[in-house]
């Protein structure tokens, strides 16, 4: 089964020696993940002042600069990965270092045959 762990933080809680500790667990974490047969990919993602938000409304897109919402913590990255079940999904993202921090969300990637 493939999930996506979404890692959830307060984007600015990190220093520079934190985020390169982050960046050397993240390696480890994914080539762990590659010889077990797991690691489908992963990235970090640029702070949410980098975002765009696009939503159409009357057949017309309104584009504005800055994230979705406002909140504590922000989407910071992402991994994808294929395990057995949710357990060992779970065990995943208990290492993942934004979990220490932040909030790491599980959610099951649903596969359409048809696209």
């Amino acid at each position: 089964m493939k999930y996506i762990l979404l890692i959830y933080q307060d984007e600015n809680s990190r220093n520079e020696h934190t985020r390169e500790e982050c960046k050397n667990e993240a390696r480890t974490l994914i080539q762990e993940l590659t010889a077990k047969g797991q690691y489908l990919g992963a990235a970090p993602l640029h702070p949410t002042s980098t975002a765009t938000s696009v939503r159409v409304r009357n057949g017309k897109p309104l584009v504005t600069d800055g994230p979705f919402a406002e909140t504590h913590e922000q989407l910071g990255g992402f991994y994808l990965v294929d395990t057995p079940n949710i357990d060992e999904a779970i065990e995943i993202a208990g290492r993942i270092s934004g979990s220490h921090t932040g909030t790491v969300e599980i959610r099951p990637v649903a596969e359409l045959s048809d696209l």
